[in-house]
């Protein structure tokens, strides 16, 4: 009988056309840090913040997918949904209150890349 594979973390990798668009808003505007860089010019990032990690890569031809390529759990969906609309972040789902109890909403990147918000609410 095989052992189970215990697994880790997983980060998303996020492709974009414009890397410093894409960093000035992760960074700037949704607060994250760079913790590691490649490439001259710079082809890939690894970005975090608290326990969130999405990995940049830089891909010219890139289109973006129409539904979320990621989903980000946070403490308070409308206070990051008011950072998104303060970044200038497209809206494409606005905060709703889901009943399998998450707050949640999707945004887009400058990239077009949307992502999924969602905070898990108290069961009543």
């Amino acid at each position: 009988m095989q052992q189970p594979v215990k697994m880790g973390r997983i980060a998303a990798v996020v492709p974009v056309q414009d890397m410093p668009s894409a960093e000035r808003f992760y960074l700037e505007a949704l607060g994250f840090k760079k913790v590691f860089e490649n490439g001259n010019p710079l082809g890939f990032m690894i970005l975090k913040r608290d326990e969130a990690e999405l990995h940049i890569t830089l891909q010219p031809q890139h289109k973006a997918a129409h539904y979320p390529i990621a989903h980000l759990l946070v403490d308070d969906a409308s206070a990051m949904f008011a950072l998104c609309q303060q970044a200038g972040a497209r809206i494409i789902k606005g905060v709703q209150d889901k009943e399998y109890g998450l707050r949640a909403f999707v945004f887009a990147d400058p990239d077009g890349n949307r992502i999924d918000v969602g905070q898990i609410l108290p069961i009543a």
